[in-house]
């Protein structure tokens, strides 16, 4: 199993003016793979905020896998790319740009995604979109390689139709 860390970026749920939703669509999504959801939290769109979970579920914690929703548009208080690109170590854009091409099927708006992706020592790290309809398109897009990808970043055996 990989355990994921899911952050929710977002002023107003922080405020506790929006129920955030979009990490239960995530948390739908990964079911049925070799995930288990280990932490989980809710930021305000604040860089240094975002950059201190990120750091502490990728060094601290060693998570496989982090979860960003929110933030990745174009208002001027989404910042999460920018956040954690400047923590990446490397940066994965077949993972975004995948995406965004699975995305752009459903809706032009897909094409306004800012998100990255990218490893963190031995942490893969998605930025997925704020809605939750578009965080889960996203995954989903992506959930396909996620395991042989997360098996390489990590170190961790998987197999295809082998949860260990």
């Amino acid at each position: 199993m990989f355990r994921v860390g899911i952050l929710t970026v977002s002023d107003k749920g922080y405020r506790g003016e929006r129920e955030d939703t979009t990490h239960l669509a995530i948390r739908e999504a990964l079911k049925g793979g070799p995930f288990e959801v280990a932490a989980y939290e809710l930021v305000p769109d604040e860089p240094p905020m975002i950059k201190k979970v990120l750091r502490l579920w990728a060094d601290r914690e060693g998570l496989d896998l982090v979860l960003t929703n929110g933030g990745t548009g174009l208002a001027p208080r989404d910042r999460t790319p920018e956040a954690t690109r400047e923590l990446l170590d490397r940066e994965v854009p077949g993972l975004a740009e995948l995406m965004r091409l699975v995305g752009l099927r459903k809706t032009p708006m897909a094409a306004l995604s800012r998100g990255v992706a990218g490893v963190r020592g031995r942490t893969l790290i998605l930025n997925l979109p704020g809605s939750p309809k578009g965080a889960r398109e996203s995954l989903e897009a992506v959930l396909p390689v996620l395991p042989h990808a997360l098996s390489l970043v990590t170190g961790k055996p998987w197999k295809e139709g082998h949860h260990e």
